[in-house]
This record gives C-alpha cells, sequence and structure tokens, in this order.
C-alpha cells in the first residue's frame, strides 16, 4: 500500500446554513467550492495519517466555504483480515471509476482527489493552488429530517460544462465515529473517523418550471441504523452527465 451551528441567515463563511427552521437550507456562493475526496480503509495501515490530517480539517475557517470534504471507505483490503464496516462496493467501484479516467492500472489507499483529479496535499490546504471560478454557480441544498430527502437547485455560472446534461451527488457524512481494530494490518488500534460517506444518491437534474431558471432534482437518503456518529453534515456537487469532476459543490454541519 502507498501511503501518501447557526442562526435563520447566518452566512459563515460564504455558505447559509439555516439550522433553525424545516427545511435546513445550504447554499454556496458563486465562487467555486472544492471538492476534496479520501479514499480509505480501517484495513490499511498507511491510512490513519491521512484521516488525520482530513478530520484536522474540521477547524480549517475554509471548510464548506473553500472546501467540501468526504471520505469513501473501499472494501478492496477487507480480506486482510479486518471487514470495514464503513466500507461499500460502490465507493470501491468509484475508485475505480477515477483510476480508469486517469489511465492508472490500480487503485491504492490512501488516495486523495480533489476536483476530479489525483492529489496529494504534501501539507498544503485542500484549496491551495487552485485559480478561483469566480462564477462557478450557485447551489443550494434544502433537507427536510422527516422525509429524509433533499431538494436541489442548481443556477449554473459560465462553465461551458454546464451546458450539459448535469447529475446532482448528496451524500450524509458522519464523524466521531470510532472503531477499535482488533485484526487485520491496524490490529489493537482506536480509529477515528471523520466526514465518512453514510448514504450516498445520485441523480439526474431537470430544467425548473418555474421563472427562477436553473435546475433541480430530489434525492433521499435513509438513515444508518447501525451506526451512531457524533456528528453529521451533508455533502453535494453537481458534475455533467458522465464526467466525475463536479462544477460546484455545497455542504455543512446539520446538527
Amino acid at each position: 500500500m502507498r501511503l501518501l451551528p447557526g442562526l435563520l441567515g447566518l452566512v459563515l463563511a460564504g455558505v447559509t446554513s439555516d439550522v433553525s427552521a424545516d427545511p435546513h437550507i445550504l447554499r454556496s456562493g458563486p465562487a467555486a467550492v472544492a471538492l476534496v475526496e479520501l479514499f480509505t480503509s480501517e484495513g490499511c495501515s498507511s491510512c490513519p495519517p491521512a484521516e488525520r490530517w482530513l478530520g484536522a480539517l474540521r477547524s480549517d475557517a475554509g471548510l464548506w466555504r473553500e472546501f467540501v470534504p468526504v471520505a469513501f471507505h473501499v472494501n478492496y483490503w477487507d480480506h486482510l483480515g479486518w471487514r470495514d464496516a464503513l466500507a461499500s462496493k460502490a465507493f470501491t467501484a468509484r475508485q475505480r471509476r477515477y483510476a480508469a479516467t486517469w489511465g492508472a492500472a490500480s487503485v491504492y489507499t490512501p488516495g486523495f482527489v480533489r476536483n476530479g483529479a489525483e492529489w496529494r496535499p504534501d501539507g498544503t490546504r485542500p484549496a491551495g493552488g487552485t485559480p478561483a471560478v469566480t462564477d462557478a454557480g450557485i447551489l443550494t441544498l434544502s433537507w427536510d429530517a422527516v422525509t429524509r430527502t433533499g431538494t436541489v437547485v442548481f443556477s449554473p455560472g459560465n462553465d461551458a460544462r454546464a451546458q450539459r446534461k448535469l447529475e446532482v451527488t448528496v451524500a450524509l457524512l458522519g464523524g466521531g465515529i470510532v472503531t477499535a481494530v482488533r485484526s487485520g494490518e491496524n490490529a489493537g488500534r482506536e480509529l477515528h473517523h471523520e466526514f465518512v460517506v453514510l448514504q450516498i444518491d445520485t441523480v439526474a437534474l431537470h430544467t425548473r418550471q418555474d421563472v427562477t431558471g436553473g435546475v433541480t432534482g430530489e434525492v433521499r437518503l435513509p438513515a444508518r441504523t447501525d451506526l451512531a456518529p457524533t456528528r453529521q453534515a451533508l455533502a453535494a456537487w453537481v458534475t455533467p452527465h458522465g464526467d466525475l469532476a463536479p462544477l460546484q459543490a455545497v455542504g455543512g454541519w446539520i446538527e
């Protein structure tokens, strides 16, 4: 393996987060927000440092404003003696799709992706080194905690890719998750996880029928009854159909 909250109307770091009303509203500004993905596994002995780095982003001023972090647990290390309960075949398939896009012969953990491109933090901040896109479009997610549905509205900016068919992915994230690993490469270690993808849904966006324009879609994220994360967040990102690189992203805490 290769090492590599708030009141209605409060605008914090460029994201509007309404936590006192139902539904809960998350809204990006027009500037592009980076999507930072970590592919990781509890069965990978070199992953804990990468997860600590990702977890430390909780205190970064750019969280949700400049970048949205998500952690996908893959399942291809489960054969080493420890089954990662956070892992999914779908997440492994996502990483393999990235590898195919890059022409890579294999996948590895920990593996970072920023805005659809393979990336190594090397101590840098997630948004560092990326030229600012000042009109990526405004992405709004309205979350109803009772029905566990989310309505997404995207008003495209000046990125030419926004003229294609678009889709949105929305993920429920968990943090403060602690696992005592009893076997495998991390046997005897207590692992701490943040920004873990617990549920995910991707739907096509269609043109709105009202005068405001833009495109919209609705997702549903069932609860995970097998886990009890200390904190939860939502992340959403819009991509052209068939493309993994996002046009815009938004995220925020939902407690």
